[in-house]
């Protein structure tokens, strides 16, 4: 079953360019040799990180969103894992998110189109009646 996925990875800052494209289409060749697809793949550039991973502050940012069953999303991870100029990656799972975002959607949608229950006459003529005099 192909679910949606993002996938977060940094690589070291010293990584000369060349080094990065090659490791992005090694991935992008993964996914696709495997059944799965690469929607879009965005360098995000060299950023500072919020804490020191593998004794470096910065790191060069790179998102892929991808299309792919669950082993081929695990074997993408075992190879970053196991490349060394890859300080850090994250794997989230987007599909659930846009079913449940689809779903509130949809509900606000039948809200608005079910009219407002109208006040009952009878109910609001007992709560009007005059005071007493003595």
């Amino acid at each position: 079953m192909q679910r949606t996925y993002e996938l977060m990875f940094i690589v070291r800052p010293d990584m000369p360019e060349e080094e990065q494209e090659r490791l992005i289409s090694t991935l992008e060749s993964s996914v696709s040799g495997a059944g799965g697809t690469v929607k879009n793949v965005e360098r995000m550039g060299k950023r500072r990180m919020a804490y020191v991973v593998r004794r470096f502050q910065d790191g060069i940012y790179v998102l892929m969103i991808l299309e792919a069953p669950g082993n081929v999303v695990r074997e993408v991870e075992r190879r970053l894992r196991v490349t060394e100029p890859v300080i850090k990656f994250m794997t989230v799972r987007v599909d659930e998110e846009q079913k449940r975002l689809a779903k509130v959607k949809a509900l606000r949608q039948a809200r608005a189109r079910k009219p407002a229950p109208a006040a009952a006459p009878e109910a609001a003529a007992s709560e009007e009646q005059p005071a007493a005099t003595v």
